[in-house]
């Protein structure tokens, strides 16, 4: 069992550095090696619909992403008394990453990616705060 939970902390610690990695490249990273264009986001779900409701996709993506980093972190973190300040640190990478992007060239600083990533975080928290009160963890 330690190495299961030893892997799944390296696989957490390794998507912080990659969305680290994705939010500060200057251009799109994943558009360069899936696309071969630099100025082109991919989306993790793609539309089956119009162009209108790609913007809705596109924010959903950071939701899912910043849901997954919130649940894996907060289940391996559930019982260390470092949990709280897990909570905030996601809360802060949200933010300031988002931030940071104003600096960063060919990328754009938008208030809805953080209400995104703060909802991913949020019901991460909200999820795993259930889990507590119902085990009595």
């Amino acid at each position: 069992m330690d190495k299961v939970i030893i892997f799944l902390k390296f696989v957490f610690y390794i998507s912080i550095l990659f969305l680290i990695i994705l939010s500060l490249f200057p251009g799109s990273l994943l558009g360069f090696f899936l696309y071969n264009d630099l100025s082109k986001q991919p989306n993790l779900i793609n539309s089956p619909v119009g162009a209108s409701i790609n913007y809705f996709i596109y924010y959903f993506n950071h939701f899912i992403y910043y849901f997954y980093l919130s649940i894996l972190g907060f289940c391996l973190y559930l019982r260390n008394r470092n949990f709280q300040k897990l909570v905030y640190i996601l809360f802060f990478l949200s933010i300031i990453l988002e931030l940071l992007q104003f600096i960063v060239p060919n990328r754009a600083f938008e208030i809805y990616d953080i209400l995104t990533n703060f909802a991913g975080v949020s019901v991460a928290y909200l999820l795993v705060v259930i889990y507590k009160f119902w085990n009595k963890i």
